[in-house]
């Protein structure tokens, strides 16, 4: 296959590039972008990459997005995460009046966990509110995937995944100085790289 791998963040984008530069024989073919942090700059960077693609006759086969994300009780600092569907959790929209925003967007992954995409750093309680919200125990928090799945929509509906680390668990008193600090020790995404080549 051939994967365009989203990093959303400098130091996300480092820790892969420092994976792709030392795997040997991988068995897809990459192409590496940072895209930017939050819901309009990684989906305009992710716009922007499949447009010049699509100019250059570059079809991909699927998206995937690295890096860090949050995550609730029940996961630890270090686990590596593909979960299965991605929602707006930040979309305070009535039920039914805008689909193409509410509706979870389906992933790659196998996890039986969701991601929830908003444009926000969660603490503990933006986390139980989201959990009550959505009737969920369990959960990823980050700021792009959700957004990412409606431009691969847009672009002929190519599959997305989703392989994240998680850098802090909120609820368990983890804050923004927990997610930097793991982010710090964790400068290298070969365990990232190997989960996207057992697809």
């Amino acid at each position: 296959m051939k994967i365009l791998i989203c990093a959303p963040t400098s130091r996300e984008y480092r820790a892969m590039r420092f994976a792709l530069d030392r795997a040997e024989a991988l068995k897809h073919e990459y192409e590496l972008r940072e895209v930017g942090i939050g819901k309009a700059l990684s989906s305009s960077g992710v716009s922007r990459a499949l447009t010049l693609a699509e100019i250059e006759g570059v079809k991909f086969d699927m998206l995937a997005v690295v890096g860090f994300a949050a995550a609730a009780l029940g996961r630890k600092q270090g686990d590596i995460i593909m979960p299965c569907k991605a929602i707006h959790h930040d979309a305070i929209i009535p039920e039914g009046f805008c689909p193409e925003i509410t509706d979870p967007r389906m992933l790659c992954g196998k996890d039986e966990e969701y991601v929830f995409t908003g444009d926000s750093f969660v603490n503990a309680d933006i986390v139980r509110d989201i959990k009550a919200r959505f009737g969920v125990e369990c959960g990823l928090f980050d700021m792009e995937i959700a957004a990412i799945c409606q431009v691969a929509e847009l672009y002929g509906n190519i599959p997305v995944v989703a392989v994240k680390y998680v850098s802090d668990v909120p609820e368990a008193g983890h804050s923004e100085h927990s997610y930097d600090e793991f982010a710090d020790a964790h400068s290298d995404f070969t365990p990232l790289l190997e989960r996207l080549e057992q697809l």
